[in-house]
């Protein structure tokens, strides 16, 4: 038995603290809105919004209020809009305190590699550097291997860099890690029924 992708978005939900900002990435991590409590933090999209709410119920989407992946959003009581340079400025600035991102590798030493896949078609950076860089805290939600069963938590990163040494804390479906500095992953807590042998063996990097 391994984490289904709602039980990753509510562990990564209660790393949240309360009245703090936080920018969810393409993915897996818009999925973690549905699982704050109203009010407990507010949400912030590279595209202009600060106040985002969970996903619309069928038949009261609003085509204008979208996420960062093109997704109809809600706002929240007190949410605000605002024009996509100002939202940049506030990443850059160091006024989000959280960012949730996907990823395709994360090194033992916790840097992070997610916007390019070598020979792959490249769709464009989008906010993933200024996130990287600007947001207080970067936590990654990703599946722990590839569909072929490559490693994705790994020693270092042969995929191109988003940036170096900015990932505390990895959420998979076997649980959760924390890069180290001395090249490890810091066993954090497994999922019900996942073994450490497991972890290990789909591991490109040693266990703490």
């Amino acid at each position: 038995m391994t984490f289904s992708k709602e039980d990753m978005a509510r562990r990564a939900a209660a790393e949240i603290p309360e009245g703090s900002i936080v920018n969810l990435g393409i993915g897996l991590p818009t999925l973690v809105a549905d699982y704050l409590p109203l009010g407990h933090a507010w949400l912030h999209s590279e595209n202009g919004l600060l106040g985002m709410g969970p996903f619309p119920y069928e038949g009261d989407e609003d085509p204008q209020l979208i996420n960062a992946g093109k997704q109809t959003v809600t706002v929240l009581p007190g949410g605000s809009t605002f024009d996509s340079a100002t939202s940049f400025a506030m990443i850059r600035g160091g006024h989000v305190d959280l960012a949730i991102l996907g990823a395709m590798q994360v090194s033992a030493r916790g840097d992070l590699a997610n916007w390019a896949v070598p020979g792959g078609k490249v769709m464009g950076i989008g906010g993933a550097m200024d996130l990287a860089c600007g947001a207080r805290r970067i936590i990654v939600m990703m599946q722990h291997a590839t569909k072929e069963g490559e490693h994705k938590l790994v020693g270092a990163c042969s995929y191109p860099l988003t940036a170096k040494g900015v990932v505390s804390r990895v959420i998979t479906e076997l649980g959760v890690f924390d890069p180290r500095p001395d090249g490890s992953f810091a066993v954090v807590e497994l999922a019900p029924g996942v073994t450490r042998d497991a972890v290990a063996a789909k591991t490109g990097a040693p266990l703490a």
